[in-house]
């Protein structure tokens, strides 16, 4: 596991998103300083950190991707991009557990819209490490001569939840901190699993299957 010592930035705009304003939406004049008090505060209930591993790709045949270690994850989107890469990254990374148990005290205290904030700024800092822990895959394999996919976590695309398990399957024994449920579910909840590809730059930077998702109300589409 490595702890993230870096400031964690973290956007104001995606938490109003997040907590249901529109992009074109003003917030009201109580909701825009509260977030931003929060988001202020928010590196105090942060304790970003994340375990990850690089492993060949030994075979993708159709929606199977067989890595090194022996683990197969199926999807027939991702196959897709790997079938283009060399490697792939495979991470765990979580904010760790103060922030949680603070929205939990405030929603039992009756902050509702306090714990809502707070809860909306977790979420966006979670992804904020994410973005963090792709740029450090970046520039390993630049170093390399290679490029980096987008990342992709189990539950999107046409990759079930239940592949959850082999993610951590592939980290071997350093999660992060981070337990599995029965269900699949991460705990601590404002954590984030996935793959993310390294193959040469031109086959895999551009791709998107957001571009050719007819599902276009998702809220995890990405610009095309």
């Amino acid at each position: 596991m490595q702890a993230i010592s870096d400031r964690i930035n973290i956007d104001s705009r995606q938490v109003l998103l997040n907590i249901g304003y529109c992009n074109d939406c003003k917030p009201s004049a109580r909701i825009a300083p509260l977030v931003n008090e929060y988001i202020e505060h928010a590196g105090n209930l942060i304790e970003p950190s994340y375990s990850g591993v690089i492993r060949d790709i030994k075979s993708v045949k159709g929606s199977r991707i067989v890595i090194e270690g022996s683990v197969t994850f199926q999807s027939k989107v991702i196959a897709q991009i790997m079938e283009q890469c060399e490697k792939v990254a495979v991470f765990l990374l979580t904010i760790g557990t103060h922030l949680e148990e603070t929205v939990r005290q405030m929603a039992n205290d009756g902050l509702i819209l306090q714990a809502t904030v707070l809860d909306a700024i977790g979420s966006v800092a979670a992804e904020a490490v994410a973005d963090f822990v792709q740029r450090r895959v970046g520039e390993v394999a630049r170093a390399q001569g290679l490029c980096i996919s987008l990342r992709f976590s189990p539950g999107y695309c046409d990759w079930g939840l239940c592949q959850q398990k082999l993610v951590f399957e592939a980290v071997g024994g350093d999660s992060a901190g981070i337990h599995l449920t029965e269900d699949c579910l991460m705990l601590p909840g404002k954590s984030v699993s996935g793959i993310i590809g390294i193959g040469p730059c031109n086959n895999v930077e551009n791709y998107n299957p957001c571009k050719t998702c007819p599902k276009y109300d998702c809220p995890s589409r990405r610009e095309v």
